[in-house]
C-alpha cells in the first residue's frame, strides 16, 4: 500500500491520532502537499461521503472521518500556503437570525471544508448584516452557505437570501439546507444550490464553482 493510500485508509477510518504521523512521514518522503491532500484525503472524504449517502454509514461514522481529515489538514496548511490551485475558494457559512442549531451546519461546514473550500463560520443566529459585512470583507468568497433547523425560520432563510442578492454583492454562489427545506422552497427562494445531507452540499459546492 503507497503511503497516500494509507493516509487515504486512516482519514475513511477516521484515525485521526495516526493522519498527522503518516502526512508528516509522506511529507519527508517528498510526497507533494498538494497529491496528498487530492489523492489522498479528499478521495478518502468522497468515499464517506458516498457511504453516508448510501446508508452504509451515519452521522457520527462521518464526524469522524471529517476530524480526521482536520488532522492531516493541520500538517498540510503550512505547505499548502500560497498555492491558489489547492483552494476552490472561501465558503462563508452560518445559521440564519433565530435559529441557535449548529450540529448539522458544523457537519457541513467540515464536508465542504475537505471538498478543498477554506470557511470562514459566522456561528448561529446570524444577523442578515452579519452575512453582507462578512461577504464584503472577506476576499475570494465563491460560495454562501446559509443553514435553518426550524420551520419557524424558514422566513429568515428567505429574508437573508432576498438580502443579499440585493446587496449587489456577486461572484458567489448562495446554497441553502437543514431540516425543513426542500428543493422547492430552494428554489422559492432564489438559491442557488440545495442538498439534504452534507455529503451532497460538498459536491454541489464543488460543482457550483467548476
Amino acid at each position: 500500500m503507497s503511503k497516500i493510500d494509507e493516509i487515504a485508509q486512516a482519514v475513511e477510518n477516521g484515525k485521526s491520532k495516526i493522519v498527522g504521523g503518516l502526512v508528516t512521514d509522506a511529507l519527508n518522503e517528498g510526497i507533494e502537499a498538494v497529491a496528498i491532500l487530492n489523492d489522498g484525503m479528499m478521495k478518502a472524504m468522497e468515499r464517506v461521503g458516498a457511504k453516508f449517502q448510501s446508508g452504509e454509514i451515519f452521522v457520527p461514522e462521518m464526524l469522524i472521518a471529517a476530524r480526521s481529515m482536520k488532522a492531516g489538514m493541520e500538517v498540510l496548511k503550512p505547505q499548502l500556503s500560497g498555492k491558489a490551485n489547492v483552494s476552490l475558494g472561501k465558503c462563508i457559512i452560518g445559521t440564519v437570525y433565530g435559529d441557535l442549531h449548529d450540529i448539522g451546519k458544523n457537519l457541513v461546514a467540515m464536508m465542504i471544508e475537505s471538498s478543498g473550500f477554506e470557511m470562514i463560520d459566522l456561528g448561529v443566529d446570524v444577523p442578515i448584516e452579519k452575512f453582507i459585512t462578512g461577504i464584503k470583507e472577506t476576499q475570494g468568497v465563491k460560495l454562501v452557505a446559509l443553514s435553518c433547523l426550524l420551520t419557524t425560520t424558514m422566513p429568515a432563510l428567505l429574508e437573508t437570501t432576498k438580502a443579499i442578492r440585493e446587496s449587489g454583492l456577486q461572484g458567489f454562489k448562495i446554497i441553502v439546507g437543514g431540516a425543513p427545506i426542500t428543493q422547492e422552497f430552494a428554489d422559492q427562494i432564489g438559491a442557488d444550490g440545495y442538498s439534504s445531507d452534507a455529503a451532497g452540499a460538498a459536491q454541489i459546492a464543488k460543482k457550483l464553482v467548476a
